[in-house]
């Protein structure tokens, strides 16, 4: 395979493949390993979480903690499974034009997660799933940082390293369905039935999408931390 077909197929979402044409980007093995060690890690943060006070701002901490530190444990346990190369994860270099596109994704996926959880607490029910981690944001500067640094960076980086390069590149071999809508699935289900899960859906489109075209899985992660960023940020000033 010769260095041009390799980097078309970097810049195509496909698996790179190896000079004798064997894939060696994430498949089906990475994919189960990831998301049963992801559910495995869960268990002990959902216990640690209902030890806590729901709508808290320890209980928002917390949930941001689990969220990625669950992501990046299962991503380093299904890329230690076969594969030592990080750059078939999507660990290489994004321009500053991809980049700026996934902050642009960012703000536009905000904006359509406020649209839906405020039409749902006016229609449906005085019932808000982020209220925990607004309590958070909003109870006083360092928690305030604290969810800052855990909502947007650290909850961004482990879902995106576990659902885009794990599982949107080993979805991916099997073509742009499978690749950027069923990864978006598996994505929203993973934060549970519930109003927020069309905005988690919208999240692994622009993500997956993003992914699939530069190659890299950083534009991705720029997708997940503005969204989450700008959560953070309002909340504070909203109930600050």
């Amino acid at each position: 395979m010769t260095k041009n077909v390799v980097e078309q197929e970097r810049v195509a979402g496909r698996p790179v493949g190896l000079p004798d044409g064997k894939p060696v980007g994430p498949g089906p093995l990475e994919l189960v390993v990831g998301l049963v060690a992801y559910v495995a890690l869960l268990v002990p943060g959902t216990l640690w979480l209902l030890s806590l006070p729901a709508d808290g701002a320890a209980a928002g901490h917390a949930g941001l903690l689990v969220s990625g530190g669950a992501g990046i444990g299962a991503f380093a346990l299904a890329a230690l499974v076969r594969i030592r190369r990080l750059d078939v994860f999507g660990f290489r270099r994004a321009s500053g034009g991809q980049l700026a596109v996934g902050a642009g994704f960012g703000v536009l996926a905000y904006f359509a997660n406020a649209a839906v959880v405020a039409a749902y607490t006016v229609l449906v029910a005085n019932d808000n799933p982020q209220g925990g981690y607004q309590a958070a944001a909003g109870a006083g500067a360092l928690s305030f940082v604290v969810s800052l640094l855990a909502g947007a960076l650290l909850t961004p980086l482990g879902e995106e390293l576990l659902f885009r390069g794990v599982v949107a590149n080993a979805l991916g071999r099997y073509g742009w369905w499978a690749g950027v809508p069923l990864s978006s699935a598996v994505f929203a289900l993973a934060h549970g039935i519930n109003v927020i899960l069309p905005v988690a859906f919208l999240v692994g489109v622009l993500s997956a999408v993003l992914l699939r075209r530069t190659g890299s899985i950083w534009p991705s992660v720029l997708v997940h931390a503005v969204n989450n960023g700008l959560g953070v940020v309002a909340a504070a000033v909203l109930l600050g």
